[in-house]
């Protein structure tokens, strides 16, 4: 079986896609698949021939029959699924919640590198991000310094995440039935709902579902600013959200209904809904990165 990260991330998401389905249904063809999970036809026939091999589905002509459910140990650990650039950025935000970083505040590239266990330009390449949005300054010998997260910087963020997320709402609506991005925002309301079910243990869970709905709703704008720009907003969105730890629950939940409001919006294609629901989202969205700054102003 291959070894790969592609291929460990692919499997665990496939069988995140067979637990949401029923026993007895057919997960659809290899095309569809490979779209879904954004890896290759080869990728995906391994994947499929690991599942035979342990009796998680049995291929019958063109079908692809579920025969149970994947148990917790048969996915690959977290560690094995994430690209140095995922290890990276989890290392960084986790280091900067622990350190309690304040304005003015020198970070040494070379310190980190060897503390995260990769290369320099692996932390360079990670930190220049960063730089572009005036969160980082680079220095002279592989230190940088952390110019600080205010709520002006907050508000900016916040109007350029709205306009770039209303243009690519719009654009989702267009899309014709038979675009995969439907099946994509079918699996994320499967998810939506079974996680709304479990809130009391699993509220923690939602940074990483709301990250993964937002990227599907940017994906369709097919403009490589806005899918770069999402990538750094996001983590920057979702380590706030850590920060502010105060009714997390409770905001966790009037979020994912606001998502299951807009991905209804999204399937009706009434465009001046689906915008109303995104300017709704938005609005929260803001109030909780504005008050995880910790600061009174009024929103």
């Amino acid at each position: 079986m291959k070894t790969n990260t592609i291929f460990k991330r692919a499997y665990n998401l496939c069988l995140h896609i067979i637990a949401t389905h029923a026993i007895g249904d057919d997960i659809g063809p290899e095309t569809a698949l490979a779209e879904s999970l954004d890896v290759s036809r080869t990728t995906i026939r391994s994947i499929l021939d690991a599942l035979m091999e342990i009796g998680i589905i049995a291929v019958n002509g063109r079908q692809k029959v579920i025969l149970r459910h994947p148990i917790d140990n048969e996915y690959y650990p977290d560690f094995e699924t994430e690209s140095v650039g995922a290890m990276v950025e989890k290392k960084f935000m986790e280091w900067t919640l622990r350190g309690d970083y304040k304005a003015g505040q020198q970070i040494n590239g070379l310190d980190l590198a060897r503390q995260f266990g990769v290369s320099p330009s692996a932390i360079r390449e990670y930190l220049n991000r960063f730089s572009h949005f005036g969160l980082l300054q680079r220095r002279p010998n592989s230190s940088w310094v952390f110019l600080g997260f205010n709520r002006d910087f907050a508000k900016e963020l916040c109007e350029v995440r709205e306009m770039f997320e209303l243009r690519s709402a719009r654009k989702f609506c267009e899309l014709p039935s038979d675009n995969p991005a439907w099946r994509k925002l079918d699996l994320v309301e499967r998810q939506h709902i079974s996680l709304l079910s479990e809130m009391d243990h699993r509220y923690s869970d939602f940074s990483d579902l709301d990250e993964k709905f937002h990227r599907l709703i940017y994906s369709v704008s097919y403009n490589r600013f806005i899918e770069n720009f999402h990538t750094t907003m996001s983590i920057i969105f979702h380590y706030h959200y850590l920060w502010n730890k105060i009714d997390e629950k409770e905001r966790n939940i009037v979020a994912i209904q606001e998502h299951l409001t807009y991905i209804a919006a999204l399937r009706s294609g009434d465009q001046d809904a689906c915008l109303n629901a995104a300017r709704a989202h938005m609005r929260s969205v803001r109030a909780t990165m504005l008050n995880s700054i910790g600061a009174n102003e009024t929103v």
